[in-house]
């Protein structure tokens, strides 16, 4: 199953996955009209922070600056349900950048069909949560994401219930990390403090 989601992936498909926070669709990351497509699917524009998931901080280091308090963080969220903002390498093509900041959201997730497509695909994959357009929670069941998105959708990986909840996003890119999102990652793990007004 994971070697023709591979396939189907290097063709040009979207598809759909369980990951350790939510389902989530995801693409080829050299494949040009793939971020259009995920934007589309999501109903937002190219200032939306597409993620990269990839298999390990190695992987990481060749997508994204990493510095060495960057890196710390990094390694005690990952794997894990954290999103990190870092500043995208030239590695990264710049239409999946942010197009002012010129930077791209980085995780590694937690989760063994995830982690197994990635080692299939042998490459870092686009990502986005699979939040429905105008909705604000993601989906959850393999069968209603086939239902909704089966003509947009190359095929969805059934790996059951995910947690119900998006990912924590993290902005690295200042002297100090800034929660942008509270999610399923507790960012006091990390040794964040988040204040609430």
């Amino acid at each position: 199953m994971l070697k023709q989601a591979a396939a189907l992936i290097r063709s040009g498909g979207l598809v759909a996955i369980p990951t350790d926070s939510s389902y989530a669709v995801v693409a080829h990351l050299d494949d040009k009209n793939a971020a259009d497509g995920l934007r589309r699917l999501r109903g937002v524009d190219d200032r939306h922070h597409l993620t990269l998931l990839c298999r390990d901080l190695a992987e990481i280091g060749q997508m994204a600056h990493v510095d060495n308090r960057q890196y710390r963080l990094l390694k005690t969220g990952t794997p894990g349900p954290f999103t990190f903002i870092l500043e995208a390498t030239k590695e990264v093509p710049r239409r999946l950048s942010h197009p002012s900041r010129k930077t791209i959201g980085i995780r590694i997730p937690d989760n063994a069909i995830t982690l197994a497509l990635l080692e299939e695909v042998g490459a870092p994959l686009i990502s986005t949560t699979l939040i429905p357009d105008g909705e604000t929670e993601p989906l959850n069941d393999a069968e209603q994401i086939r239902e909704r998105y089966e003509r947009q959708l190359a095929a969805v990986i059934d790996g059951g219930a995910c947690p119900h909840q998006a990912t924590t996003v993290i902005d690295l890119t200042d002297d100090q990390p800034v929660v942008v999102r509270i999610g399923r990652g507790d960012p006091a793990a990390l040794g964040i403090r988040v204040d609430v007004a």
